[in-house]
């Protein structure tokens, strides 16, 4: 299960995190992020060396803000309490195994 993101629980589940994060900035009005869910939960499934975290951009504007989220969905990948990636719109499994590897 995904966790969810807050501006009050981001510095502790996200920049202190001792594996790299992958953040889904999503909107239930979203169709691509709709279709993006069961992909990250299959990825969180198979892989147990990345954290997946969701925020909700309408519930959350000021992370919106802080990361320059300008479409959704947006995923940025944190490690070591950084952004070192970010790619907008819908990712196959694939994809985002390799942006994952990347880093």
């Amino acid at each position: 299960m995904s966790m969810r993101i807050t501006t009050q629980n981001f510095d502790s589940q996200v920049l202190k995190a001792e594996k790299p994060v992958l953040v889904d900035f999503y909107a239930v009005w979203c169709g691509p992020c709709q279709m993006l869910a069961p992909v990250l939960e299959e990825l969180e499934n198979s892989r147990d060396d990345v954290l997946i975290g969701k925020v909700n951009v309408d519930e959350e504007p000021a992370l919106l803000r802080q990361f320059s989220i300008t479409a959704v969905p947006t995923l940025v990948l944190f490690k070591g309490g950084r952004s070192v990636k970010k790619v907008a719109g819908f990712q196959s499994k694939e994809a985002l195994e390799q942006l994952i590897g990347e880093v």
